[in-house]
């Protein structure tokens, strides 16, 4: 895959606003300052599609670029951020909830965890609720730069084995934002979800 063009469409704060396109839609999500946004700028090739901030937890929207005028990426809010208010996190929470459960046009979600720590009881609860609603995902090992290439594999071994309880896991990839490591196994999977996509009536394009 190569991506040619990339536009933002809208920030959403409420599902009422959400696009209604039936173009696949594939969603990033992630514990605040996990390098989801150096992810997502490396991944595009651009240096600011989306901020990287020195406020974790400071985005509260789901962003939305259109690519190639082919398909969504969407930029989920970053989770996790301890300092956040507790009715904060609870918004966010519902909203992404709701999100999983009403979006048809999800072909698959991307789950960033840092490569050195591995998923966090929050990712492993945002993991349960994409295998509950039927969301295939990548898990994305970011900053593998930061370790050797010898523990990298054996990290990854680990990560596929600890997570085989989850039916909706297609594949773990490790990725860097520093050196691009990773960036087309990353595209050459999301294309293959993009292709074999169909969208499901079960599910609506947005909240009634």
């Amino acid at each position: 895959m190569k991506i040619s063009s990339i536009d933002f469409v809208i920030g959403v704060a409420n599902l009422k606003q959400l696009p209604k396109e039936n173009y696949p839609e594939i969603i990033f999500l992630g514990r605040s300052n996990v390098g989801k946004s150096s992810l997502l700028n490396k991944l595009c090739n651009r240096k600011s599609l989306a901020r990287v901030s020195s406020t974790p937890g400071k985005t509260r929207e789901l962003n939305y670029y259109l690519i190639n005028k082919e398909f969504y990426i969407v930029d989920l809010p970053g989770y996790g951020y301890a300092r956040a208010a507790d009715h904060v996190k609870a918004g966010w929470s519902s909203l992404i909830e709701d999100f999983f459960k009403m979006r048809k046009q999800i072909a698959v979600a991307i789950q960033i965890v840092d490569s050195r720590l591995g998923p966090t009881d929050l990712d492993n609860t945002m993991m349960g609720w994409l295998d509950y609603y039927d969301v295939p995902f990548i898990l994305a090992m970011t900053k593998a730069d930061k370790m050797p290439v010898s523990k990298l594999a054996i990290q990854k071994k680990k990560m596929e084995d600890d997570l085989k309880k989850y039916s909706m896991l297609s594949s773990v990839l490790t990725f860097s934002s520093l050196t691009g490591a990773g960036r087309f196994e990353l595209l050459k999977a999301i294309d293959s979800h993009i292709g074999k996509k169909n969208i499901s009536t079960k599910k609506h394009s947005a909240v009634a």
